[in-house]
């Protein structure tokens, strides 16, 4: 049966398919619809995306896409480990500016679903890093958006003293400067 936790915010959801293992190697359903429609989980993902990252230490992020092309992404980790973060960008959440984070690696299976609404980045753990992630909605290059992600005021506890992070990345914006398109419903 998949495990479906909410963390302390509790839209932002750890889910872990079981695993079926034998002498040979394990088999998993890594996405099940019923099993995340049964939870109240009910997206409908048009597209999956790829990257590979090759050293630990690598951040992307924090990233989010503006309405209407909004995107919530289920992640999860085929090779290697991530440390996972999302952090809450709705005006009027009661955890607005507030993060989350979880460990994801690809010898456990587990899966992070980030909901619209928040800004998300990763942190590889391990060299060569293969991050699969489900989206609900199109890429728009026009409402692409960020913020830095070392920002003092969200304190985010990365698992890392020195990050590597794309040039794009290291000149986003500070949170206190964002003027969300997110409102909390």
């Amino acid at each position: 049966m998949t495990s479906i936790t909410r963390l302390d915010i509790p839209e932002v959801v750890l889910i872990t398919p079981p695993r079926f293992a034998d002498p040979r190697g394990y088999f998993s359903e890594t996405y099940k619809k019923s099993a995340l429609d049964a939870a109240g989980l009910n997206h409908v993902f048009i597209q999956d995306n790829e990257s590979l990252s090759t050293v630990p230490g690598i951040i992307r992020g924090l990233h989010f896409q503006a309405p209407p092309f909004s995107q919530a992404k289920l992640v999860r980790v085929v090779s290697g480990a991530i440390y996972d973060v999302a952090v809450d960008i709705r005006k009027g959440s009661p955890t607005y500016g507030k993060w989350v984070g979880a460990t994801l690696t690809a010898e456990k299976g587990e899966q992070l679903l980030i909901p619209h609404g928040f800004a998300h980045a990763f942190c590889t753990l391990t060299p060569d890093v293969r991050v699969l992630y489900k989206v609900d909605g199109a890429y728009s290059k026009a409402s692409e958006g960020g913020i830095i992600w070392n920002d003092p005021d969200l304190a985010i506890d990365w698992p890392v003293s020195h990050a590597l992070v794309s040039e794009k990345d290291e000149i986003l914006p500070r949170f206190k400067d964002l003027d969300s398109p997110f409102i909390y419903a």
